[in-house]
């Protein structure tokens, strides 16, 4: 079953995107920067006016208000944003009691202000924090760019355990090759004004 379908989306140059991620599955979109990869995501998550119709499992984008529609499809942008002082401010309350081990924080983060983030640390939290706003579906714009190797990894691993499960649609924009073939379930590049299946290079 698919739950995150795109028909027929254009937004910028981008025209005529068409594409279905199922229940459990990472789609990677790669492409040339400018190429459109971010505000495709943002279309996506009805953040910017598109042409074209974006569904979660039967109901479509334009039933619900925007608001509604972002709790269910749920984007992780590149440059994470933060509205409170103190970390644990941006949580539920269920999920200020526990922070997954791999996150390499402890408990006490989220007393921590915000301004006390490293980018790293910001990026690992704002995945943790969308996911623990229960979402269908993901929207993930480079979430390990600020990250080292080993982070990288445990980042990459903890995401796909939890796509599966959870059931999450997800996707992943990346420009990393190798981590691509470690996530993906399938990969589409932006190749001028088109999204077409990868054929290894950009």
């Amino acid at each position: 079953m698919s739950r995150l379908r795109l028909a027929h989306v254009a937004i910028g140059n981008l025209r005529d995107v068409s594409l279905e991620v199922a229940d459990g599955e990472i789609v990677c979109l790669s492409g040339a920067s400018g190429s459109g990869k971010s505000r495709l995501l943002r279309a996506v998550a009805d953040i910017e006016p598109h042409e074209g119709d974006v569904f979660i499992g039967q109901d479509e984008q334009s039933s619900m208000p925007g608001h509604v529609w972002r709790r269910r499809v749920m984007l992780v942008p590149a440059d994470s944003q933060w509205w409170f002082d103190e970390v644990g401010a941006h949580f539920p309350s269920e999920a200020r009691e526990t922070v997954p081990e791999c996150l390499g924080l402890g408990l006490d983060v989220m007393n921590w202000p915000v301004s006390r983030l490293s980018s790293g640390e910001r990026q690992r939290l704002a995945l943790w924090r969308a996911l623990a706003m229960a979402p269908e579906a993901l929207l993930l714009d480079e979430p390990t760019a600020n990250l080292d190797d080993a982070m990288t990894r445990a980042m990459e691993d903890w995401l796909l355990e939890e796509t599966r499960k959870r059931s999450l649609a997800v996707l992943w924009v990346a420009h990393d090759h190798s981590q691509i073939g470690r996530v993906a379930a399938r990969h589409y590049r932006i190749h001028r004004s088109l999204l077409e299946p990868a054929n290894g290079s950009d």
